[in-house]
């Protein structure tokens, strides 16, 4: 069982906590999220931390106040510092480019890919083999960045398409005659 829940969210300095009802507003640095505490779930404030438990002693509230502990905590994290993934492109001729409010892929298509950046993501291109996805909501930019692997995943063989930078590729043999 864990006890996740039990370890209270730490608040920084530059962070502020408004809890009204059942609604949670985080303003930090970066920007403001909010986020609705499930019914199973009680949060109580402290000067600099967020404490929380199961109102009903029941296996699922118990995993709603892990799953609400954790969430928030992401959000704190995400106001105060922000998240980013990095990308890595391989292959011969793929590259990526920013224009505005969109990426555009050269994969290896008959037609380049262009990707429409949504609200709240900043997508980087240092180099033009390498995308950085930035922002404040930690699912938003895991999401965007599974998007942007889907276009083209790394194949087997050679290793080529898009990966996450800290990926590991297992390689195959190719068939021997």
């Amino acid at each position: 069982m864990s006890r996740i829940a039990n370890k209270p969210v730490s608040l920084p300095d530059n962070v502020q906590v408004n809890v009204a009802g059942s609604t949670v507003t985080v303003t930090g640095k970066h920007g403001v999220l909010t986020h609705e505490v499930h019914s199973l779930v009680s949060l109580t404030r402290d000067e600099n931390s967020l404490k929380f438990a199961a109102r009903e002693q029941t296996k699922p509230a118990r995993a709603m106040a892990g799953t609400t502990r954790a969430l928030l905590q992401n959000i704190v994290k995400g106001v105060s510092e922000g998240f980013e993934r990095k990308l890595q492109i391989v292959g011969v001729g793929y590259r990526a480019q920013v224009e505005g409010r969109k990426l555009n892929l050269t994969l290896g298509f008959s037609h380049p890919v262009a990707f429409e950046i949504p609200e709240g993501i900043k997508i980087e291109t240092p180099t033009q083999t390498e995308i950085v996805v930035k922002g404040i909501d930690k699912q938003k930019v895991g999401q965007v960045a599974a998007e942007l692997r889907a276009f083209r995943p790394p194949e087997p063989y050679k290793g080529k398409g898009v990966r996450y930078a800290d990926e590991h590729i297992f390689r195959k043999e190719a068939k021997k005659t």
